[in-house]
């Protein structure tokens, strides 16, 4: 048995934009649904969506069968959480509120096994090795891994050089959400402020020979950030989806007359 190829690491490497769908309800039927239309990964989101390890294991098993690839946002880069992700067979990882060069190493460091890292060994448990039966699973594993780090607050955009520069991180994610917040925008993820600063962290993530990534649902901002050399964009989310067409769809049994189609949300949450 061979150690699954990580084909959106690949992509990365060779500057091929990905597009992508946060998957925030948290279920393996939907999730299963989603990759079958088209998107080069899915977020499985554990940070603002009701996941939990048990849920994320089935919308991996579920996502499994199709040319999609799961990308797995835990609550908190926390070693023991990675750990257990990773085990699980996710092979790339979007950590939230990664504030520092340091911070950045010791989740890194949290997908090395010894002595590169500390991940703790458990092969014969997991269903990343197959249960022990990828003979070299342990000397290979990082290979594979994918870690991307969110860069998403006023301070932590002081420090992107730094972050982008540690070895193992392989993209930088930049958080309009939060970013607009932490700017004193909060709500407006769109606004000029937070995409000159979003910008500017593509141009420093480029520059250190990594990819940048972020999440826009509004079609005119994703297409700037892929001109500014964003490698990994979100285009949208699962709930905010189902929400915008079940408000069409009934609109015009509610109103005398239909209204025109909603816009895209300008933020995703």
């Amino acid at each position: 048995m061979e150690l699954p190829v990580n084909h959106f690491k690949r992509a990365l490497q060779v500057g091929k934009a990905q597009f992508g769908l946060w998957v925030g309800l948290a279920d393996p039927y939907v999730a299963e649904l989603l990759a079958t239309t088209g998107y080069d990964w899915l977020l499985i989101d554990g940070e603002h969506a009701p996941n939990h390890l048990r849920s994320m294991l089935a919308q991996l098993q579920a996502v499994a069968p199709y040319p999609v690839h799961p990308i797995v946002r835990p609550p908190v880069g926390d070693a023991v959480l990675i750990k257990q992700i990773l085990d699980t067979g996710a092979q790339t990882l979007l950590i939230p509120m990664v504030e520092s060069a340091e911070q950045a190493a010791r989740i890194v460091a949290a997908t090395r096994y010894p002595p590169a890292g500390m991940r703790g060994v458990g092969s014969a448990l997991a269903r990343s090795s197959r249960w022990n039966q990828i003979p070299d699973y342990l000397h290979r594993a990082e290979e594979e891994i994918c870690v991307l780090v969110q860069v998403e607050s006023a301070q932590a955009m002081t420090q992107v050089c730094d972050i982008a520069a540690v070895d193992g991180v392989d993209g930088v994610f930049f958080g309009p959400a939060d970013l607009s917040a932490s700017l004193g925008l909060i709500g407006q993820p769109g606004h000029p402020d937070v995409q000159q600063a979003i910008v500017g962290g593509m141009a420093a993530v480029r520059a250190a020979g990594k990819a940048a990534g972020v999440l826009s649902p509004d079609p005119l901002l994703a297409r700037r950030y892929l001109e500014a050399g964003a490698k990994f964009v979100a285009v949208g989310v699962d709930t905010s989806l189902l929400v915008r067409a079940a408000v069409q769809q009934l609109a015009p049994y509610k109103d005398a007359t239909p209204p025109a189609p909603p816009a895209p949300a300008r933020s995703a949450y």
